[in-house]
């Protein structure tokens, strides 16, 4: 599971947008996001900088988080 910080994703339009967008990349992905913690978590085998790179094509930069 790939875990990214998104700070500015702050509604229900960031969620279903950033969803969206690394469907784009794989559209069997799953994805899990926490508004309140302002993070997405991903299970798909895309490159993490792949990811990286579609989230700031929607408008959102991100952070990869270490793996817990």
């Amino acid at each position: 599971m790939q875990r990214f910080k998104v700070p500015d994703m702050n509604c229900g339009h960031c969620v279903r947008t950033i969803t969206e967008a690394i469907r784009g990349l794989d559209p069997k992905a799953e994805v899990e996001v926490s508004l309140d913690r302002r993070e997405v978590a991903v299970a798909t085998d895309a490159d993490p900088a792949r990811i990286s790179g579609a989230l700031r094509e929607a408008g959102y930069e991100s952070e990869r988080m270490a793996a817990a």
